[in-house]
């Protein structure tokens, strides 16, 4: 706060006398957090507090500041979803930047010194300071007043109530009118990591966030247009109004544990009943929970490939020389795509596969996958694949039960992955979120989730604006030409970057090229003039060969660095680094991407890198700086 001790005193009596005269009557322990709570208003916090300390069927406090809406009973509750129902409505309408409104799931709930039903938090007094922690602020003091103005106007006996530190000038006058709050919005949505969107949703978004599906539901649409946010929000709100466990998965192996600090930031009541993990961590658990561990050795396998490879070099050589395409071919389209026999793949269309077939050459593919897999199993090795295709027999015999199940970076997942999925949450109402956009697809290979028995035909929806990327950092991203390898997740056309609305202007891009000899030099130059804090920045490569260099590059330079791949969305204050495959799903105020020159590329392999500069850009928020390595 700020505050002295001396002050700070005068501010605590201030509230106790101001408490005991508005409730004479009240019980000491609800005199005393209401204390507590009345005493924050001198440092921006605002209270309103309800007149009738006898009801238990809503919250006694709406608590506003900084860090979002809290809605706080004393001494328990009698009636747990009235109160949330009542809390909901009272915020309903608040607007923010640009329309956007108040989201019925950022609201906090607590409860101190009592039973605490869900979706309530429940706190001792000793515990109250945790509801003024300031580690998850994303609403501006304009914001507060604006959001504490709108509940006074709608909470019936509910009480404004404040005090002043001796000394301290109070705000400017006159209470912003709800409708004023536009730029405060997207100033702090500027300035903050993507939690600044945790409490205001785009009215679209919102009705995603509460909207109920009676069956498998898709969200899509380009980068930054906040899919990962309203997953996170619907997340919430399922889980107010389920009970048991709920899973976040997604093909990217960093990407959960980000998600899980960003979503116990965002509601810590609820952190412990969802499991945050992706796809092949969990299949693996699944499997050592049953007794039946299914270790995989990525390097053993690929050591069994190159093996196989040595066999049938010579049939196939003449169609493509590099034997990654055949590996490829194997992983995403054969065995990621489950197929059990010839007539299978002989049948199969090869989505974005740059070399055409016919059946006599897939049979030479089908012929060096045989051998692959019969190397594979004399050395009693797996792979990826494999693991997922064990985890999916296992689901169908018994399924674990999930309250629901989000994922996340959906277009990368293979299509055995998406049975699974599917497997595992069914066509409950409501049971299967599937977030993600096909021009941010990083691997090769394609399919429509109808392929998956994964119907969502009247249960898609599509988000168009972005709210991420100021409008030069866009305009960067849009020249590159990604195409949208997956449609809108299910065959229809799909909305592209170049298609998005702008929500911020603004935004500062760069370019360098030069030789590697050069590269440090300009790297740490680019670095040292970052208009962002560094723990707000990232450099993104496109192989883990130039994310080390530029690691290394950097510390010799004297920059602190954070390798992605240990990133857990906490804040420091070091530069980050890793490749565009690690960075899928983060967003940075600044981002420098190092791109190797690679000179003329098949057309496949053009399409795919494309997709990846795609995401590579649209990491940035602010400032983006573009780095190429000539040979």
């Amino acid at each position: 706060m700020g505050l002295s001790a001396h002050a700070w005193r005068q501010v605590q009596r201030q509230a106790g006398e101001l408490v005991s005269r508005a409730w004479p009557g009240a019980d000491p322990v609800w005199r005393r957090v209401l204390t507590a709570l009345v005493a924050q208003t001198a440092d921006g916090w605002r209270v309103l507090a309800r007149r009738d300390t006898a009801r238990r069927d809503r919250a006694d406090v709406f608590l506003v500041g900084v860090n979002g809406v809290t809605a706080v009973a004393v001494g328990g509750l009698d009636d747990g979803t009235h109160a949330v129902r009542h809390a909901e409505e009272a915020c309903a309408g608040i607007r923010g930047a640009q329309g956007e409104v108040l989201a019925g799931s950022a609201i906090h709930y607590a409860v101190v010194a009592g039973d605490a039903p869900d979706p309530f938090a429940r706190l001792t007094e000793a515990d109250v300071p945790r509801l003024f922690r300031r580690d998850n602020a994303h609403l501006t003091r304009a914001q507060v007043k604006a959001i504490a103005a709108h509940l006074e106007r709608r909470l019936k006996g509910y009480k404004d109530l404040s005090v002043q530190a001796a000394g301290r000038a109070s705000d400017a006058p006159g209470l912003l009118e709800v409708a004023d709050v536009a730029e405060d919005q997207l100033a702090a949505a500027r300035q903050r990591p993507f939690e600044s969107w945790l409490t205001f949703l785009h009215p679209h978004q919102q009705a995603v966030v509460t909207r109920r599906y009676n069956g498998p539901a898709r969200i899509s649409g380009p980068a930054g247009t906040g899919k990962t946010v309203v997953a996170l929000h619907r997340l919430r709100h399922l889980a107010r109004r389920t009970t048991g466990p709920l899973l976040f998965t997604t093909f990217v192996r960093t990407l959960p544990r980000v998600h899980r600090s960003t979503f116990a930031r965002f509601a810590p009541e609820l952190v412990d009943r969802v499991e945050f993990t992706n796809l092949h961590s969990w299949a693996r658990d699944l499997l050592d929970a049953r007794g039946k561990p299914f270790p995989v050795d990525a390097r053993a396998a690929h050591t069994q490939f190159n093996r196989a490879w040595t066999v049938h070099r010579d049939a196939l050589a003449e169609l493509e020389p590099n034997p990654a395409y055949w590996h490829t071919e194997i992983d995403r389209v054969i065995k990621g795509r489950g197929l059990e026999t010839f007539e299978e793949y002989a049948a199969v269309v090869r989505k974005g596969r740059r070399v055409r077939l016919d059946v006599g050459q897939k049979r030479k593919v089908w012929q060096l996958y045989e051998t692959y897999q019969r190397f594979l199993r004399e050395r009693g090795a797996h792979d990826h694949n494999d693991l997922v295709a064990a985890a999916l027999h296992e689901v169908r015999e018994e399924r674990p039960r999930y309250a629901a199940v989000v994922v996340d970076e959906v277009q990368d997942i293979t299509l055995t992955g998406l049975r699974l999925l599917r497997e595992l949450a069914g066509d409950v109402p409501d049971g299967l979120l599937l977030v993600g956009d096909g021009q941010q697809q990083v691997y090769t290979g394609g399919w429509r989730l109808s392929d998956a028995g994964i119907p969502v035909q009247g249960r898609g929806e599509v988000l168009r604006v972005n709210y991420r990327n100021r409008e030069r950092v866009l305009a960067f991203a849009r020249d590159f030409d990604a195409d949208n390898a997956v449609d809108d997740l299910d065959g229809a056309a799909g909305v592209t970057l170049r298609e998005a609305e702008v929500a911020s202007p603004g935004g500062q891009t760069k370019r360098w090229s030069g030789t590697g000899a050069e590269l440090p030099e300009a790297l740490a130059k680019a670095v040292r003039e970052l208009p962002v804090p560094l723990g707000q920045a990232a450099v993104i490569t496109f192989s883990n060969t130039a994310a080390h260099t530029c690691a290394r590059l950097l510390r010799e330079a004297g920059i602190e660095v954070c390798a992605l791949e240990d990133f857990d969305g906490g804040s420091d204050h070091r530069l980050k680094v890793g490749t565009v495959h690690r960075a899928k799903g983060l967003d940075f105020q600044g981002v420098l991407v190092v791109e190797v020159s690679r000179g003329e590329v098949p057309a496949e392999q053009a399409e795919l890198l494309a997709r990846q500069r795609l995401v590579a850009a649209t990491r940035a928020r602010d400032h983006l700086w573009w780095g190429e390595v000539r040979e």
